[in-house]
């Protein structure tokens, strides 16, 4: 059985953690330039307000109702993850984190022991108790199961966080009440086929024969046609190395120097990168685009993209700037007011598989590798761009992104460590 632990609205659940006063009022995240809203509280959505709206456009309904409006903290909602991770690590063996807010646990052996639903009850109850965030939690067979069970946990507060799909009559409810557009795995083009087919609940596609399933659809669909079924069939790393890393920002103000934009791309790339090392793999295409304000149309329009292809398969944040900025140099054009620009790593495959060539121009490239690692490491303990390269420019850069309502980093800077007046 596995189960699937979901911190419930968790940026905002983070910023009323540090801000007692707000429990039970209206509270909203936004993303990027503060422009879009990403998390939002029960309480501010029955004001109206919707996640991906734009901050602006509820303004009159933010401030007629004294909605709490915070910026995005990735710092600090990734340094509460670990927390919340840490206390399901003491209940369960082995757990695999499936994004800032999710995670899966395995709890295959524990049902001769405990009461499962009762067992990570208690899980609930201690995440709550230690971090003040409110979790829900699926148990089922699958992955899939599990991650049905634990949007009923967060939808009815009668299962009191904890909703096993443990049976076969469970099991065929959940599908018959769940959304099709939900399911993981069931993107927006599988979901139109998949009606264009005559399906509209996920019991009718689990339903259907194993050999019409396999004319149909290709290995993703397969895999959650069977994870419907009860039978666990996803290994969520393989799910997690993404075929495309990508890292974009609109900028705090609009840039039109060389030299700003390469900090820009630069900064992007090393992000890319980071990401890239975290999952262990090698990207060997890199692409980096800019473009305008299409919102200003009294200024001139443009929007470009190049490709570099490297050789050999990198992580080397070094070697992946250098190709970025080559890129940038090739698509910049003068006298334009640049709003947004962003890199995307391709062609990504495991670094256990590199394919080397006989004319490498970079003769050490395990020494620079353990570079960006060790890079890696002290940014994870110091701080997000601790330690960086020069090209990536300072952090009072006017393209950096805008983050008027932002928190501080309770969690990982000393300078910011809550005070409390008594």
């Amino acid at each position: 059985m596995w189960a699937l632990v979901d911190c419930n609205t968790f940026f905002a659940s983070v910023e009323r953690v540090f801000h007692p006063g707000l429990r039970g009022k209206p509270v909203l995240v936004a993303g990027s330039n503060d422009g879009i809203i990403v998390a939002l509280t029960a309480e501010a959505k029955k004001l109206g307000i919707k996640r991906g709206d734009a901050v602006f456009k509820v303004r009159d309904i933010v401030e007629r109702n004294n909605v709490a409006v915070f910026s995005g903290n990735m710092m600090l909602y990734a340094a509460m993850s670990k927390r919340v991770v840490s206390i399901i690590r003491q209940s369960v063996e082995k757990v695999d984190q499936y994004s800032v807010d999710e995670c899966f646990a395995d709890l295959t052996g524990y049902d001769s022991h405990y009461d499962l639903t009762e067992y990570m009850r208690g899980v609930a109850d201690r995440i709550r108790l230690w971090t003040d965030i409110p979790v829900s939690i699926g148990i089922a067979p699958t992955k899939t199961l599990a991650k049905m069970g634990s949007r009923f946990a967060k939808q009815y507060p009668g299962y009191h966080s904890v909703c096993s799909i443990n049976s076969e009559q469970k099991r065929r409810k959940a599908l018959e009440l769940f959304p099709l557009y939900d399911v993981w795995g069931i993107g927006p083009r599988t979901y139109e086929k998949l009606l264009s087919l005559g399906v509209t609940t996920p019991l009718e596609f689990a339903d259907k024969p194993g050999d019409w399933v396999e004319r149909h659809f290709h290995k993703p669909g397969v895999q959650t046609w069977k994870e419907l079924n009860g039978y666990p069939c996803i290994d969520t790393e393989e799910v997690l190395q993404r075929q495309n890393i990508s890292t974009s920002r609109s900028f705090g103000q609009m840039v039109t120097d060389l030299g700003k934009l390469k900090s820009a791309v630069a900064y992007f790339t090393s992000s890319c990168a980071n990401k890239l090392r975290a999952q262990g793999s090698v990207a060997k295409a890199i692409t980096v685009y800019v473009c305008s304000n299409r919102f200003r149309k009294d200024l001139p329009q443009y929007f470009n993209a190049g490709t570099y292809k490297f050789q050999v398969g990198t992580a080397d944040t070094i070697e992946l700037t250098n190709a970025a900025l080559t890129v940038l140099e090739s698509i910049y054009r003068p006298g334009i007011s640049y709003k947004k620009a962003g890199v995307i790593l391709g062609d990504i495959s495991s670094e256990k598989a590199v394919q080397q060539i006989l004319f490498d121009t970079i003769d050490n490239r395990p020494e620079r590798l353990d570079l960006s690692k060790t890079i890696d490491v002290l940014n994870h303990k110091y701080g997000l761009k601790t330690v960086g390269l020069a090209v990536e420019g300072e952090r009072t850069d006017t393209w950096r992104v805008k983050s008027e309502h932002r928190s501080p980093n309770y969690l990982t800077d000393l300078d910011d460590i809550l005070t409390v007046q008594i």
